[in-house]
């Protein structure tokens, strides 16, 4: 099947603020109406006001990016074992349309226990592998690690140090990948040093000991975002911090405006896509996207294509003026023709 994955976007914190939503601005115009958003409740699913931090990202997904008319639906799966559970078909059935999966804030190993292996999770990653974005904030990203920082339970509680075994998003991409989102924190102030996910850098530098060598760590400050597009193998840095590479003991800051390529992180390879998926939900997700592909978009009429086709003519000799007025004809028959990497693509207006 030659299929390519999805936008992959972590985001240090700030997902809501004008960094962030510049973020997601970025992503919404690089995608096809309509656009589907599913925003995951997960992270925050042991929080009595779970819906309500959830309900938050969805409204101003709708607001603050409305001229791209998104259709925005929330997931409650919670918890395991509830009536809003991430192993409820009918709860997690928006995940099998959704152009754009979002999850952020929470605890990190909370989203890891209610989510490993379960039909959500495999969603996620099968939606993903089929082109869907995936935009993870704070926790979220934090629990995609190969392995995740258990931040409430070492911060919080005062748990001797160590690492929990995460969803590991990257590990059929051969990367061994822990991200930190808080980077540079600075909410102790000058007597507690919270910088390095609220681990301050000392106590980090002795976490860095227990992991394996193969690992990259992601350091992600705040009102940050990396960008990773596995397709072509590049990783941009986006908002107005900094993303930091630990790897061997070495560190290497990228500045926002910065790209850098994905082997920076690992000898990365792209998987088949339904590696690690089982094979029952693999079948439901290709299901529904034939179904969606039969009932959607309708198809462009030989007269439209026969526009396209001598546009594309105008442009190849240069003539900009004619390219402008067979676009005009073309949005007069109900067309908008976008120019891709790939070619010309037609949505209906």
């Amino acid at each position: 099947m030659s299929v390519q994955p999805g936008i992959v976007i972590l985001i240090g914190s700030g997902e809501t603020s004008p960094s962030g939503r510049k973020v997601h601005d970025w992503l919404l115009r690089r995608l096809s109406p309509p656009i589907r958003v599913a925003v995951l409740e997960t992270p925050a699913g042991f929080q009595p006001n779970s819906a309500l931090v959830a309900e938050k990202m969805a409204d101003f997904v709708r607001r603050h990016l409305q001229n791209y008319h998104p259709q925005v639906t929330v997931i409650p799966a919670r918890r395991r074992g509830t009536p809003f559970s991430p192993d409820d078909p009918e709860i997690v059935a928006p995940l099998l349309h959704a152009d754009v999966i979002f999850w952020g804030p929470g605890s990190p190993t909370y989203a890891v226990r209610q989510l490993r292996d379960s039909l959500a999770w495999h969603m996620l990653v099968a939606r993903h592998r089929l082109g869907a974005a995936v935009v993870m904030a704070s926790a979220a990203a934090i629990a995609v690690s190969a392995q995740a920082l258990p931040v409430y339970e070492i911060y919080k509680v005062g748990e001797d140090l160590h690492w929990c075994e995460g969803l590991d998003l990257f590990g059929p991409y051969g990367l061994s990948l822990v991200i930190v989102t808080h980077w540079d924190n600075t909410e102790g102030g000058a007597e507690l040093d919270t910088s390095h996910g609220f681990m301050g850098r000392a106590r980090f530098e002795e976490l860095l000991t227990m992991l394996p060598p193969e690992a990259v760590v992601i350091g992600l400050d705040e009102h940050t975002a990396l960008v990773m597009d596995l397709g072509d193998r590049v990783c941009h840095v986006m908002g107005r911090g900094r993303v930091t590479l630990v790897r061997g003991g070495e560190e290497q800051r990228y500045t926002a405006g910065r790209t850098f390529p994905v082997t920076e992180l690992g000898a990365f390879r792209l998987p088949q896509p339904e590696t690690g998926i089982p094979t029952e939900v693999w079948e439901r997700v290709l299901m529904a996207r034939a179904q969606a592909e039969a009932e959607g978009v309708p198809k462009p009429p030989p007269e439209v294509l026969a526009l396209v086709e001598a546009r594309e003519a105008a442009r190849a000799r240069g003539d900009w003026a004619a390219s402008d007025e067979l676009r005009e004809q073309i949005a007069a028959l109900g067309w908008d023709v976008r120019d891709t990497r790939t070619g010309p693509e037609l949505t209906p207006l």
